[in-house]
């Protein structure tokens, strides 16, 4: 093979599912005529957009599924050496793919109170299954930041947490899931990004800590995985002038931060990953077309993730570095495709999901998260209550009726004869654009109430959420759901019961 067809093997552009028939032909050519090593799947462009143009949630296109196992078999096809397919999954396929088995979110998952990492393994290992069926061979996940910033608009739910050593076991332990499951998964996003308040799709993020500090925190995680054979780690778009000489430049493309301190100072020896290259905190330091990609490679990135200029960018690359230093680069990558088995790829068949299995570990997960996590709460006082008329309930968020008010049973009088109230919130989206999408005259109503009479709320969502209902101490007791699936009502109703 010549130096641009080894450096194409670098190469991940995005594929997006939900595409024009011109868009999968300009997929088609790249992989023909620049012969990419591997696509980066995403659901569709304006889903991918989504930070970008600011929206909350993603398009609900129907086929998904059937989609990416359609274009996944159409593109392989044309490869002649097998793609590397991957995807950014974090809380599984479903973060990509309608109809597919969601897991819970990280924040969620640092929430449980027993046998964290052994539940957290098993939560990597059936994700991975899930995507090695369907012709995916690495997840761009698990998070390893540890969100210290409560407002911090990009990490949020998808941390396990705001305890270094806590993240540092679980984010290990999702990572070990998925390669038990015959896929590979990566430790993102180094240096650290959960102690920044820019959204690096947007803009760049600049982290102002010594290096002491950085060491106790951000980069404890990804240390702890490096100390344990961890394989993969992508580099996050973010500043940290106090390992770059001063420096606002992006760890992405600081050959200080991958090759100096990753690499050598840290000891790690596996392959790095760059956050995808169209995020605005790097793409518009170099306006000429591939100039970004061979900064990145220089810096010390094996595979570039969401290239938006391939062709150029190998050129660039091809120009600038030498055949050692692509060789060494080329092997990893190949090393990669025959540890997974991407060499022996097949054609797949849409896989079917087990969703009785994957309602009980739902239903086994939440009975060890869900949590009162102030104040107490009396099933028998509140079954007297209803039955003497004077028990209250409302709840905000919903379109319908929730499955949790259905499975109560209790009687539930009007505002004005109800004594206490059951206030259940089911959070509209776990980011936290426009207060986590919660209106104010509901929030205002939800602080009405809970100073008028005894309140006790249930917040299914993003805990994070949970600062805009004023103090915990204003409710009789506030118990944490985390999310709303159908498990997590069901369980939440027994402790009510």
């Amino acid at each position: 093979m010549n130096k641009s067809q080894k450096i194409a093997q670098c190469f991940s552009p995005a594929a997006f599912i939900h595409d024009t028939e011109e868009n999968y032909q300009a997929n088609e050519r790249l992989i023909v005529e620049q012969e990419i090593g591997g696509l980066t799947f995403f659901h569709s462009r304006h889903s991918a957009a989504a930070n970008f143009e600011k929206r909350a949630e993603t398009l609900d296109v129907s086929g998904t599924f059937e989609k990416l196992i359609q274009l996944i078999n159409r593109y392989q096809r044309l490869s002649k050496i097998p793609l590397l397919i991957s995807i950014d999954g974090e809380y599984g396929l479903a973060m990509r793919v309608e109809k597919t088995p969601q897991y819970p979110f990280a924040i969620t998952l640092g929430a449980l109170k027993k046998d964290a990492e052994k539940w957290v393994e098993e939560v990597g290992y059936r994700m991975g299954l899930d995507m090695r069926r369907s012709g995916i061979h690495l997840n761009l996940a698990p998070c390893a930041d540890v969100n210290t910033n409560p407002n911090n608009p990009v990490i949020g739910y998808r941390s396990f947490g705001d305890q270094a050593e806590k993240v540092a076991k679980l984010a290990f332990a999702a990572y070990s899931g998925m390669k038990k499951a015959g896929i590979e998964a990566c430790l993102k996003h180094f240096p650290g990004h959960g102690d920044t308040a820019v959204d690096s799709h947007l803009g760049l993020p600049i982290l102002h800590k010594t290096k002491a500090e950085l060491e106790a925190e951000e980069l404890l995680p990804f240390q702890y995985g490096i100390d344990r054979g961890v394989e993969m780690i992508m580099v996050g778009h973010l500043a940290v002038p106090a390992l770059t000489g001063g420096k606002d430049i992006p760890a992405s493309i600081s050959r200080e931060l991958i090759n100096d301190l990753l690499k050598g100072e840290m000891g790690f020896k596996g392959l790095v990953i760059s956050d995808a290259l169209n995020m605005k905190a790097v793409a518009n330091l170099y306006p000429e077309p591939g100039e970004l990609e061979w900064q990145a490679f220089h810096a010390g990135n094996d595979i570039l993730c969401f290239s938006d200029h391939v062709k150029e960018g190998i050129e660039k690359i091809a120009q600038n570095a030498s055949e050692e230093e692509v060789d060494s680069v080329f092997e990893k990558v190949m090393d990669l495709k025959k540890r997974l088995g991407v060499m022996e790829s097949k054609q797949i068949e849409v896989p079917s999901f087990d969703w009785e299995i994957h309602s009980q570990l739902q239903k086994d997960l939440a009975e060890n998260y869900v949590s009162v996590i102030s104040g107490e709460i009396n099933p028998s006082e509140l079954q007297a209550l209803a039955e003497a008329g004077k028990l209250g309930y409302r709840e905000f968020f919903t379109q319908n009726q929730s499955i949790f008010s259905k499975q109560l049973k209790l009687n539930f009088v009007p505002v004005e004869q109800a004594e206490k109230f059951i206030l259940a919130v089911f959070v509209p989206s776990h980011k936290p654009l426009n207060q986590f999408g919660m209106n104010q005259a509901e929030l205002d109503e939800i602080k009405e109430l809970a100073d008028s009479k005894p309140c006790i709320l249930v917040h299914f969502g993003n805990p994070l959420a949970l600062k805009h209902f004023g103090k915990m101490e204003g409710f009789e007791a506030v118990m944490c759901g985390y999310q709303g699936f159908e498990e997590v009502q069901g369980v939440v109703t027994k402790l009510f019961s």
